[in-house]
């Protein structure tokens, strides 16, 4: 039976206190026959004047007991739209199985978030629509502020979120931006909540000696010039540096840590870059290991370094694998490209025991840290998390109505990447922005990025085994949980990283498996099979034509895309995320720039660098305004709101998010089995053998540990790209 009751309105608006104290609950009657039968959906229509919070509806007085309609939801004013909102009951329906008093409210509501591409979104929107990267300059403000658009053959890029805002005077194929106070538009139920606003929202001098660095990390800075003061106070809150704590005292143990071989080489397989390093495939002992980032950043450096105070060179630093299961960096060589008056250069370093040798060696691992910087924050976390999961989420609401089975399983991790990738264009990647201000590549940060999108960026290289294999970091072996054997096995980025994407894939393909449990549901699956076919050709226009796109067949390839989808929004962004202020934060050990090349007998600052090789070495670093902005950005990067929703756990307020006893009990399996892993991974942690995550003055490996309380902890992994 299938029907429609008769309109109803809440009871006086008088709410009924709940026993949470930022919960009030309302109530309302509704008379229905006898023969209504279950009820699918509520339509709401807000009277009201302004927009209110619907978590859920709770309907009493069928046969069946309660029954749950979950939202978590603005309701619009009805002065902004005058269209109801479509609630559906917290049952999963395949587009097939839609009862069919349901079918015609499930394509609407699908229509209602779709829009009509036309005009400018208005912020009470629920409006998922693409757009490029047109939004990244201001040429109006300025022609040095003019960034080009990242979209088409040249410049390929996933798509953003529309936001239609108009053109630039300037550049009519640019977007003219929203500036701060101004929020850039994400869909209405995309914002941070109260709670997470407030977590977020928390000099140019040389340094002269090491212990103006320490007195930065573990104080904050206090700027002399009052000119410096109004710069850094236009970058971040007055009240943020006073929040930026020693948290390194304790996850970085050992203040001259950085200084040493072994510490360089352990961050490649432990630190908050340990997806870069490589096998060097012409050896055929496999001890020889690289990190090569002369072929991505060459192409720049001559760019690069016209700008103010930027020296780079493109490297690749080569790694011996000791037979006592050590990793030691034995050659850097840096690259300079050609230009008009003088050929290429390329050196190869290598360490030394002289103090010559020894300073000169200290600024190559400098540089390429730098390098490492950049390409870490640029390509590895914000394209390939942040920019890559963008379309995934967009082509959710577009294409999976909120009654299917996908778009719940996919739900709790595409919470609030919209609005974080928003602010990070509005603050961060923007034209003159603090990523541009702070790191090697500066104006052209974005293009860099582009163009590792174009060169290296595949959806089925983002799996990690098939990355691991990939960097020849691993073999693929059948006898083992995930398929692969790694060849370092103290390797925790990877080894505690297989343990989360095992226990992810286990989930989805339960939770797939009870769905599709018929031959070709997936392929007669219309919503899926569009959901896909827009993320290959909408959301990653650029790349709608490669042939390794995953077909979407069968369960199994539909449990693969999931996994890799769930991998990377939860696991690897974990894993180079939240170790950013322990790390980067500081500056001796993890450079975002360098402001000078290396001195070489016949450079006029030679001399200078041997009578005070420190000084030369400290003034290449960074300025004290830079590495504020550095630390401010890392450590609000890096923190964890109180509102945080981990991988495996349910948040109370959620708890009716499917009915369906098989799915949750699996989920409950899901839960359990991360719980283990995280016993697994400390007693790994305690392990005297496994050198890279245990002994003196090492912190021990924990960025893949599932939990964590709030704050920057060094830990925990978020369902979602949350920051």
């Amino acid at each position: 039976m299938s029907g429609k009751s008769v309109e109803s309105f809440v009871r006086g608006w008088l709410p009924k206190p709940s026993n949470l104290p930022y919960i009030v609950e309302y109530a309302a009657d509704f008379t229905v026959p006898l023969d209504f039968g279950s009820p699918g959906a509520v339509l709401i229509s807000n009277l009201h004047g302004k927009e209110f919070h619907l978590m859920e509806i709770v309907i009493h007085g069928f046969d069946e007991g309660p029954i749950f309609f979950p939202a978590n939801s603005w309701i619009h004013s009805r002065k902004d739209n005058p269209e109801s909102r479509i609630i559906f009951r917290n049952q999963a329906y395949l587009p097939s199985q839609t009862p069919p008093g349901l079918k015609d409210l499930r394509r609407e509501d699908l229509l209602s978030l779709r829009g009509n591409r036309k005009g400018e979104r208005k912020p009470h929107d629920r409006i998922y629509d693409y757009a490029p990267y047109n939004d990244l300059g201001n040429p109006d403000k300025s022609e040095d502020l003019a960034r080009p658009v990242l979209a088409g053959e040249e410049r390929p890029y996933p798509r953003r979120c529309r936001t239609g805002r108009p053109p630039t005077r300037t550049d009519p194929l640019c977007e003219s931006r929203a500036e701060k106070p101004h929020p850039v538009y994400v869909p209405r139920d995309e914002t941070f909540e109260e709670i997470k606003q407030n977590t977020f929202s928390a000099g140019r001098h040389s340094f002269k000696c090491f212990s103006d660095i320490d007195k930065l990390y573990n104080d904050g800075v206090l700027l002399k010039d009052e000119e410096d003061q109004k710069m850094s106070g236009n970058v971040f809150p007055s009240n943020m540096m006073k929040q930026v704590l020693s948290v390194g005292q304790k996850l970085l143990k050992d203040r001259f840590a950085w200084l040493r071989d072994n510490e360089f080489a352990r961050q490649t397989l432990a630190g908050v870059n340990p997806v870069n390093i490589e096998i060097l495939k012409a050896i055929e002992d496999k001890r020889l290991f690289i990190l090569d980032y002369h072929d991505m950043l060459l192409p720049f450096i001559g760019k690069m370094n016209t700008l103010p105070e930027r020296q780079a060179y493109a490297s690749r630093t080569v790694f011996f694998y000791t037979r006592t299961g050590f990793l030691r960096p034995i050659a850097i060589e840096l690259s300079l490209p050609p230009t008009p008056s003088s050929p290429g250069k390329k050196r190869v370093y290598t360490h030394g025991h002289d103090a010559t040798t020894h300073w000169i060696w200290k600024q190559a691992k400098a540089h390429v840290c730098s390098n490492d910087a950049g390409v870490h924050q640029l390509v590895n976390h914000w394209l390939r998390t942040h920019a890559c999961m963008e379309p995934y989420i967009i082509a959710t609401h577009r294409q999976l109505s909120a009654m299917h089975p996908i778009n719940k399983l996919l739900r709790p991790h595409l919470r609030y990447t919209l609005e974080i990738n928003a602010l990070a264009r509005q603050s961060l990647i923007n034209g003159g922005g603090i990523i541009e201000a702070c790191f090697s590549p500066g104006k052209y940060a974005m293009e860099l990025s582009s163009a590792a999108y174009k060169s290296m960026w595949q959806f089925d290289m983002e799996a990690l085994p098939a990355d691991l294999i990939r960097r020849g970091m691993a073999v693929e072996d059948p006898s083992m949980p995930c398929g692969v054997k790694l060849l370092i096995e103290d390797y925790p980025y990877a080894a505690d990283g297989l343990l989360i994407w095992s226990a992810i894939k286990e989930w989805v393909e339960s939770y797939v498996d009870h769905f599709y449990s018929e031959p070709n549901t997936v392929t007669s699956d219309l919503e899926l099979q569009a959901w896909w076919n827009e993320i290959k050709n909408e959301g990653h226009y650029d790349k709608r034509n490669e042939s390794w796109w995953p077909k979407l067949n069968t369960k199994e390839d539909l449990s693969g895309i999931l996994t890799t989808m769930i991998w990377i929004a939860s696991g690897q962004h974990a894993a180079i995320n939240f170790g950013q202020y322990p790390f980067g934060g500081y500056v001796p050990n993890r450079p975002t720039l360098m402001r000078k090349l290396i001195p070489h007998e016949d450079d006029s600052a030679y001399e200078k660098f041997l009578l005070n090789p420190q000084s030369t070495f400290l003034s290449s670093l960074p300025t004290q305004l830079q590495a504020t902005k550095v630390m401010a950005v890392q450590d609000t990067l890096s923190t964890h709101s109180p509102d945080e929703e981990y991988l495996g756990q349910t948040h109370h307020l959620h708890s009716h998010w499917i009915k369906d006893p098989e799915v949750l009990d699996m989920f409950k399996k899901f839960s359990a089995k991360l719980e283990e892993i995280e016993e697994i991974i400390k007693g790994r942690n305690k392990n005297i053998h496994l050198k890279n995550r245990n002994g003196a003055g090492i912190p021990p490996y924990e960025l893949l540990l599932p939990s964590s309380g709030p704050g920057v902890t060094g830990r925990g992994i978020p369902n979602s790209i949350s920051i």
